[in-house]
Formats: structure tokens, sequence, C-alpha cells
């Protein structure tokens, strides 16, 4: 059984048991998180489609890690202007292990 869910204006594929890294959520390590905008929920035979979402499935997973990515170089030139910028940018991330998927 799998979920297609939204979090962090993204759309993700899990089952159970599943890794996945997701824009910062709020919560510790080891905190359970409900993931509650499921778009579609398959794999049983039974497929069900949200309109957008589905209201009676949710998705439980626990936060493993509060971490970062790498680093991202953003650099602005403009030639025969004497003009560059140069910033760096790294994301929050979390971490969630997909523990069950209810509905």
């Amino acid at each position: 059984m799998y979920a297609v869910i939204k979090t962090g204006g993204k759309q993700y594929r899990v089952s159970q048991g599943d890794v996945v890294r997701v824009e910062k959520l709020a919560g510790q390590v080891g905190d359970k998180v409900a993931l509650d905008e499921v778009l579609f929920v398959g794999g049983d035979g039974e497929a069900k489609i949200g309109t957008p979402t589905l209201p009676d499935v949710k998705v439980i997973a626990e936060i493993v890690d509060q971490g970062r990515a790498k680093k991202i170089i953003v650099f602005k030139k403009k030639r025969r202007k004497s003009y560059s910028r140069k910033r760096g940018h790294r994301q929050h991330l979390t971490t969630l292990k997909i523990t069950e998927i209810q509905g």
C-alpha cells in the first residue's frame, strides 16, 4: 500500500517503512507527525483519489533527523559592469520514517 502526500509545496510517494527528506517540519527527533494532505492511496487493487485531498486518510511518520541540505551557490555576474554577487543557501530539511498509513 502506498500514498501520495503533499508537504512543503512538493508531492511524495511513500509507503510504510520509507525514509523521506521533506521541507522542515516543527518537532523534535522522535516525535510523531500526522500528514493529513493525502492526495492518493493505492496498491491493494483499489485506488482512492482525492478531490483534491482525502479527508479520512492520514499518514503517520516519525521524525528521524532535523538537518540541512548541501550548500547551493548562487552566483550573479554582469560582464563589463564590475558587478558580481555570491550567495550561499542551505535548506532546512526534516527526515521522516513513515510508520503507518491510516484509512
